[in-house]
């Protein structure tokens, strides 16, 4: 298969400054948890990454928020997205369906900084956007040395870490050196491409290339309030749970159900985030 060519010299300095805002690789990964309903779900996701910078993030969501950040760009949007709602039935009448158009469903963005030492992550927490920022050091890994796998054609090495509630086991590979992963998984001498953790998370890579995407900031910065991770987690999975007495005490008159797979009527699952979460630290004691 193709090998991809990194540019890690360090004698070109001048060229990677210029270039600091341009992805070198880009990454595909598949992302499984578990879901409130007993069953999993599996994301796409995207990881673009430079020796000086890597973000990660869904790409529907990234087109979504691109085309929002402007006046243009929002009226653009609800064009497309109100077509792709709409069909003209064989009498003339015109029908709407929500679920067909294209919408964020994925929140989260985390930007990895090797060289300030940081990562920043935003996500939806509730109906709350926020950010914050945390050292690089807070994840500490242990490598296996006799324990290796090949991903996507590359041979990996395992190395494992105990990381804000879940222990992960991930796969990284020397031949692409650049210290990232999916997430927030990072700091290995070696691309990561698959980790899996307890609980039945988990993130394979699908596919990688080279590119000269530019790794864009955060778009709609203005929306998100700097929070306390932990907090934060907390705070959403209150309003996740409790939404329908939320509303109904700020006036409104709702009941919020679920459907079962017959189309019956069911109470929404509970989210609890020692099952549910990615980083359940924020409940443990």
């Amino acid at each position: 298969m193709n090998r991809i060519v990194t540019f890690l010299t360090m004698c070109v300095v001048a060229i990677a400054t210029m270039a600091q805002n341009k992805a070198e690789i880009i990454v595909s990964y598949d992302y499984i948890k578990p879901t409130t309903n007993g069953k999993t779900s599996n994301t796409k996701m995207t990881l673009l990454a430079a020796p000086t910078e890597a973000k990660y993030f869904n790409d529907m969501s990234l087109w979504v928020d691109s085309l929002k950040s402007t006046p243009e760009g929002n009226a653009q949007y609800m064009e497309i997205f109100q077509k792709s709602c709409m069909t003209v039935e064989p009498d003339g009448s015109v029908s709407f369906d929500l679920t067909k158009g294209p919408v964020k469903s994925v929140s989260t963005y985390v930007f990895t900084n090797p060289t300030d030492g940081t990562l920043t992550a935003y996500d939806k927490f509730g109906d709350d956007l926020g950010y914050y920022t945390e050292p690089l050091t807070e994840q500490q890994w242990t490598v296996v040395e006799d324990s290796t796998a090949t991903v996507i054609g590359y041979q990996c090495f395992m190395a494992e870490s105990d990381y804000h509630g879940r222990h992960w086991r991930a796969w990284f590979a020397p031949e692409i050196p650049m210290p990232y992963g999916p997430c927030k998984l990072h700091d290995l001498p070696g691309l990561i491409l698959k980790a899996e953790a307890d609980g039945g998370f988990s993130f394979t890579a699908t596919g990688i290339e080279n590119t000269n995407r530019i790794i864009t900031p955060i778009y709609l910065k203005d929306y998100y309030s700097k929070v306390n991770r932990k907090d934060a987690m907390k705070n959403a999975e209150y309003s996740v749970n409790n939404h329908e007495a939320i509303m109904n005490a700020q006036g409104q008159s709702v009941k919020i159900y679920a459907l079962d797979e017959n189309g019956n009527k069911v109470e929404v699952p509970k989210f609890d985030g020692l099952k549910h979460s990615i980083e359940p630290d924020y409940k443990q004691k």
